[in-house]
Order: C-alpha cells, then sequence, then structure tokens
C-alpha cells in the first residue's frame, strides 16, 4: 500500500503528481495502514487530503499526520512505544481470562484513549467469551456479540459503555477453556490425516440408491426415544475430544455428558456379547 501511494503522489497523468505535494512519513504509513489493504480507499483519503489542505506560501501542499486523519477519518493511534500496542491488548485479555475486573478496566480504557479501532477491541472481547468462559457461561458470547455490534453502530466515545460491560462480564464470569481444547483436539487428528469414513447408519439416505447402499439403515431417531437420547455409534471409533470442566453451568452439562458416556458404554458391551453369542 506503501508504494501504490508513493506512486500515486508522483505520477502526473494518474495521480496527483502535477500537484507540488509534501507528505510526511508518519501521515503516509496512517492512510497506508489504515486502509486495511482496500486501495480504493487509501487512494480516495489521498486525494481528500491534497485537495483539502491548503497550499502554503511556497506553493507545496504540506500533509501532515492530522490532515491525514482529517481525510480517512480514523485518528492515529497514540502509545507511549511501539510495543504499547501488543502489550496493552496482552494484558488486557490475560486479565479478563484471570478475573481481574479492575485491570481489565484500566486496559481497555488505556486502549481507548490511545485510539484504539472499537471493533478491534470487541473483537478480542468475543474470541474470549468462548475461549475462557465458553460453555461454563454460555451468555458471555453472547453479550460479548452485542457489544460488538453496538460499538460498531455507534462508535467512540458511547461504544466504551457496551464494551466495558462485556469485558467485565468476562472478566467476573465462571471460567472454561474446555470448548477450545476440544476443537483444537479434533482438528489435530484431522490434520495428522486421522480420516474416518462416516458410519452407515450415519449417511445421508435421502437421495435415490442410498438405501440400496445400506445408508441410513438402523438409524435410531432420538426424539423417538426415552428423554430424547438414544445411545448409537455416531463417530465409529472411541474417542473423547470434550472434556467439561465443573464450573457454572457447564457443571450441569459435565454431569449429562458422563450420564450419556456411560449409557454409551454399557450399549457398546450389550452389542458386544450379543455379537459373540452369534458368532
Amino acid at each position: 500500500m506503501l508504494v501504490l501511494l508513493t506512486r500515486a503522489l508522483n505520477d502526473p497523468e494518474r495521480g496527483l503528481g502535477y500537484m507540488k505535494i509534501e507528505l510526511v512519513d508518519e501521515a503516509l504509513r496512517h492512510l497506508a495502514k489504515l486502509s486495511d489493504g482496500d486501495a480504493r480507499k487509501a487512494l480516495n483519503s489521498l486525494e481528500i487530503a491534497a485537495l483539502t489542505t491548503a497550499p502554503a506560501s511556497d506553493g507545496i501542499v504540506h500533509i501532515d499526520l492530522a490532515a491525514a486523519e482529517q481525510s480517512i477519518q480514523k485518528k492515529a493511534i497514540v502509545y507511549d512505544d511501539e510495543d504499547a500496542h501488543y502489550d496493552t491488548i496482552s494484558a488486557f485479555i490475560k486479565s479478563m481470562r484471570g478475573s481481574d475486573p479492575d485491570a481489565t478496566m484500566y486496559w481497555l480504557a488505556k486502549m481507548i484513549h490511545a485510539g484504539e479501532d472499537p471493533r478491534f477491541i470487541a473483537r478480542r472481547i468475543v474470541i474470549h467469551a468462548a475461549e475462557d468462559v465458553g460453555l461454563a457461561d454460555p451468555m458471555a458470547l453472547v453479550l460479548a456479540n452485542a457489544a460488538f455490534q453496538a460499538a460498531e453502530f455507534i462508535g467512540w466515545p458511547e461504544a466504551r459503555i457496551p464494551l466495558a460491560e462485556a469485558a467485565l462480564y468476562i472478566a467476573t464470569a465462571n471460567k472454561s477453556n474446555s470448548t477450545i481444547l476440544a476443537i483444537d483436539s479434533a482438528l489435530e487428528d484431522v490434520k495428522s490425516g486421522r480420516t474416518l469414513p462416516v458410519p452407515e447408519h450415519l449417511r445421508d439416505a435421502h437421495y435415490q440408491g442410498a438405501k440400496r447402499l445400506g445408508h441410513g439403515k438402523g438409524y435410531k431417531y432420538a426424539h423417538d426415544f426415552p428423554d430424547y437420547h438414544v445411545a448409537q455409534d455416531y463417530l465409529g471409533t472411541t474417542k473423547r475430544y470434550y472434556e467439561p470442566s465443573d464450573q457454572g453451568t457447564e457443571k450441569k452439562i459435565k454431569e449429562r455428558v458422563e450420564k450419556w458416556r456411560a449409557i454409551a458404554v454399557d450399549a457398546a458391551n450389550e452389542s458386544k456379547e450379543e455379537q459373540s453369542k452369534i458368532s
């Protein structure tokens, strides 16, 4: 994007080379960064800055950071040093994870004061609602997503309120990372080449010829059984990816899952006994 903007400044036919423009480096980098890879947005912002900035007494249009900010309608993020952006968001995330609401508010306030995009902050809140709170309190993700939408809709300064509410909810909620552990474990098996075929009774039986192939044969419809649950082979192998915690709402989920798994083990043992009798 930096190369594109530089070319636009120097090209007299297709760009702004016909004008005498002096663009400071920090302004150039600001336009490049805030365009988010959108060439049209970057070029339009550059043109707006050039056309709305009055030439100095020497006839040169001096575009500084303030002019660049105005043209792209976004202030530059200001921290004490270059690493503070990453360090602050890291501290914010770890404070929510560590259940410290006061630290969470301070790091959020620092990011707001520095001029971070509210959507950037909201994305981190949404991610950690699922990653660190998870099924211990499913409402965390609902609230985080609502805060994301609100922040995107209203912008600063009012966006600070829903973002703070969501961040505080996560910081003070019961915690469980069982969701990320479960999906990452399953992904590891898939990536490593452990590809399991879909059991015949779970395969799609709605197309012509499916029944002839044995698809769907023996499938048990869970809603036809007590408690809307029936033990049957859903994976084709014995493997556990999800290990629920005993935190918050997930404690009840754990009780159900353990009950279902016990039933599945009993059903599998009965099936083996029947098969052994037949053989």
